[in-house]
């Protein structure tokens, strides 16, 4: 069972929400607005060395040094 992230176009919030049976929520928790959308959610993973350390990491860290975007391509380099 997939955990989705919604925002309310409402009160702009966000919420995650446990999908069963293809089930999406019908209103927003916090304001009870009847118009929400999915969001693109980012995966994340972390490579472990052998003793332990990471190694390489993704989702919510920039490989680019020059802007604070999670994925390069957002920004072209």
């Amino acid at each position: 069972m997939p955990i989705y992230e919604y925002q309310c176009e409402k009160c702009r919030k966000e919420f995650e929400y446990l999908v069963i049976g293809g089930s999406e929520p019908d209103t927003c928790p916090h304001c009870r607005g009847k118009r929400v959308s999915r969001l693109m959610s980012a995966c994340g993973f972390l490579s472990k060395g052998s003793g332990g350390e990471t190694t390489r990491a993704s989702a919510g860290t920039s490989a680019c040094g020059s802007c604070s975007a999670a994925s390069c391509g957002s920004c072209g380099h």
